[in-house]
């Protein structure tokens, strides 16, 4: 036998033997199970981890002898896949990481990555064929942003690989890297037309779990709590908070959209930060000792701003704990989708050579007792990923719930079955993919054009000229970079002319047009991050929420008396 297998068999076995030890767990708490009611063993073939050794090992031999390409094997992707579908098995969230996978969910979940720091992005002729890679933004303090690379840069080369002609993916894969190592980019700035080469030595750079927080309207805060629940989640949230209801904020939209979870910890300290002390926020019911608990809130002074909570098809897991732990204490208004329905608890094991198991052991429900995990007891993996939650699919114009019910503080019925449903449904604004591929190709003459606004190429509109660094944490206003008739139509002149776009075609995409060339002059000026606030400005959902508001206000109170009710009724026992 080669080592290869040996090793892919000593792994299999690791994780029979951990998984045994599960199983013995379960005998040991429930008897009953050991009792047999099946045939007479010797009918049955009693399957052992040494019969699995030897058939997998076997099987690998032939593989290894016999498959066209059993010269070629790659042995990592060959174990992982193994292991992944016997995890699938189990259920759909227990993976297997490699070892560079696991050093990359570690990365993740410390909110930062290893790179230069800087947003880029390509830019195509009228042909669609790619020309060259620009820097868009870079972060605050980050090592791009001390080389003093800014918006318009075109990267030529990145350590003598020349990047002309490659997409924004390709070349970012050449910026990033270790942490330490030397980044040489040549570099061809717009205003001049110069080449430099910039040295820049890759360090870490935040992923923020909050990509964006500031006052939407006068009395109101956003907070965009958007990147996952990582280590500095809470840390994010408690700053973004100080300094929001320092600028005046009574009301606030906390927006989950997008948000596939993490650490539960983390969500369990934003649930906290507005639950009074012995509320529940979640409870997790597992097998092993220790992952059968109920959490509660511990704050004696919560907060009390009213509060609307954005949620969509890709909130989950620790999103769904605190959007749930709000909504059946009845403490904010869930606005937007239904979620996607993720409520079970991993926990890493971690393995020899660097890999890691990543296992579920338990199962969460909210404060009314809901199951937020939806079904997946078929075990095809892309039903799960694209069907399933407590609507289901063909009911979901009639609000049909299909779990079953429970209710939050104040009376109002909720229910398991997969995620949770939000209180006020509104669907986002989708367009064609057919109108998504045309508007991906306007994207090159806007980018063309605002490179020549921002660095004074078109005399008539020096104002729209962006001549200092970036602006960072700035809120936008809405005389900054206003998109006039006069630029539109100047701007419309210059496809036609440049990329062979007509009048009538220009005309169409108008919002499209102005939203994307003021996100991009925004970008320029004030960084990637604060370009997002043009956006919001067109979201059917978030002006929604905002005009929800009083509504969670009143929610909140009914909560509150609600829950001061079951304190007293409590207390005269």
């Amino acid at each position: 036998m080669k080592k290869s297998s040996t090793l892919f068999c000593a792994l299999l076995l690791s994780f029979s033997i951990t998984t045994g030890g599960f199983a013995q767990t379960v005998s040991k708490s429930n008897p009953k199970e050991s009792i047999s009611t099946s045939k007479p063993a010797e009918t049955k073939k009693v399957v052992t981890v040494e019969n699995i050794e030897t058939d997998v090992a076997e099987a690998l031999t032939l593989i290894e002898s016999n498959h066209v390409s059993g010269k070629k094997i790659d042995y990592n992707e060959l174990f992982k896949s193994s292991i992944d579908s016997m995890l699938h098995t189990l259920d759909p969230h227990s993976n297997y990481f490699d070892a560079k996978e696991f050093e990359q969910f570690r990365t993740d979940q410390s909110s930062k990555y290893f790179g230069i720091g800087a947003t880029i992005g390509d830019l195509s002729d009228a042909k669609g064929n790619v020309l060259a890679t620009y820097i868009k933004a870079t972060f605050e303090n980050a090592p791009a942003n001390r080389a003093g690379l800014r918006y318009g840069d075109k990267i030529v080369e990145v350590n003598g690989t020349s990047m002309i002609g490659k997409n924004f993916t390709e070349v970012r894969n050449f910026l990033r890297g270790p942490r330490g190592t030397v980044a040489k980019l040549v570099v061809e700035r717009y205003g001049t037309g110069k080449r430099e080469t910039v040295e820049i030595i890759r360090d870490a750079v935040a992923q923020p779990s909050i990509a964006e927080a500031y006052m939407i309207r006068p009395g109101v805060g956003y907070i965009a709590m958007t990147g996952g629940f990582n280590q500095t989640t809470y840390a994010e949230f408690a700053q973004s908070m100080q300094i929001l209801k320092a600028q005046g904020m009574q009301q606030l939209v906390l927006d989950l959209r997008n948000n596939g979870g993490g650490l539960v910890s983390q969500a369990y300290r934003v649930a906290n930060a507005f639950l009074g002390r012995g509320q529940t926020i979640f409870t997790q019911k597992g097998r092993l000792e220790g992952t059968a608990d109920t959490y509660r809130a511990e704050n004696p002074n919560p907060e009390e701003v009213p509060i609307v909570l954005l949620v969509n098809r890709n909130s989950a897991s620790a999103s769904e704990i605190l959007a749930g732990a709000l909504q059946d204490h009845d403490r904010a208004l869930i606005v937007g989708e239904n979620t996607f329905g993720k409520g079970l608890v991993q926990n890493p094991f971690v393995l020899e050579y660097g890999s890691m198991l990543l296992l579920t052991i338990a199962k969460y429900e909210t404060p009314a007792g809901r199951l937020i995990q939806r079904d997946y007891s078929d075990g095809n993996l892309y039903d799960y990923y694209t069907k399933g939650g407590t609507l289901s699919e063909e009911n979901k114009d009639k609000a049909a719930p299909k779990g079953a019910e429970s209710k939050t503080d104040s009376g109002r019925k909720v229910y398991s079955g997969g995620g949770i449903a939000p209180d006020v449904p509104i669907k986002p604004d989708t367009i064609t993919s057919e109108k998504l591929r045309f508007q991906q190709k306007l994207n090159n003459p806007i980018f063309a054009y605002v490179l020549d606004l921002t660095y004074g190429r078109n005399p008539n509109f020096a104002d729209y000229k962006v001549d200092k660094p970036i602006v960072f944490e700035y809120d936008i206003k809405t005389n900054d970079f206003p998109i006039t008739e006069t630029l539109y139509q100047n701007f419309k002149k210059f496809a036609i002319e440049k990329y062979g776009f007509t009048s009538a075609q220009i005309d169409k995409e108008r919002e499209f047009v102005e939203r994307s060339m003021r996100t991009e002059l925004v970008t320029a000026a004030y960084g990637s991050t604060t370009s997002f606030q043009v956006f919001n400005e067109y979201d059917n959902q978030l002006k929604k929420a905002i005009e929800l508001l009083p509504q969670a206000k009143q929610l909140a109170l009914e909560g509150a008396r609600a829950n001061a009710l079951k304190s007293k009724n409590e207390g005269n026992r």
